[in-house]
């Protein structure tokens, strides 16, 4: 399937919100700490700052990736859109883009968890939750290049 990535735009960020504010909502395990106009507000900084990445297709944003420098902030997909290539092709992108890239995930988010570690990223350390905002535990990963790794 074909997706068009490109910066995001200010007018971005009521989209980007609601895909986050929906897996906030959809997913069980997380706390229900923000209401949807903080989350586009979030989102609204993240773009402001120029790390956001969007993917989409026929003119719908089916995604995006926050990236500042070598972290991966944030990547949520609207509900609907997991498999079908775009959370693939917004990785891909920042991987083009450096030679490491390290994130974090909660533990509870199984799909994530092996989504990253097909895409090539190893676990680096776990955490107990007491340094993210929901306070639940997370794993750290981390990807680097073939020649990052041999040096």
């Amino acid at each position: 399937m074909t997706f068009y990535l490109r910066p995001a735009r200010p007018l971005d960020a009521g989209t980007a919100g609601d895909i986050l504010y929906r897996f906030q909502q959809d997913t069980v395990w997380m706390p229900k700490l923000y209401s949807s106009a903080e989350a586009i507000c979030f989102c609204g900084l993240m773009i402001d700052r120029g790390w956001v990445t969007v993917a989409e297709r026929d003119g719908s944003v089916l995604g995006f990736l926050a990236r500042k420098g070598e972290e991966v902030c944030s990547l949520y997909l609207a509900p609907g859109a997991c498999g079908q290539g775009a959370g693939k092709a917004l990785l891909d992108a920042a991987k083009a883009e450096t030679f490491r890239l390290t994130l974090r995930t909660f533990a509870a988010n199984v799909g994530a968890q092996r989504f990253y570690r097909r895409e090539g990223f190893s676990e680096t350390g776990r955490g107990d939750g007491m340094d993210n905002e929901e306070g639940l535990p997370d794993i750290a990963y981390e990807w680097r290049t073939e020649q990052e790794v041999a040096a």
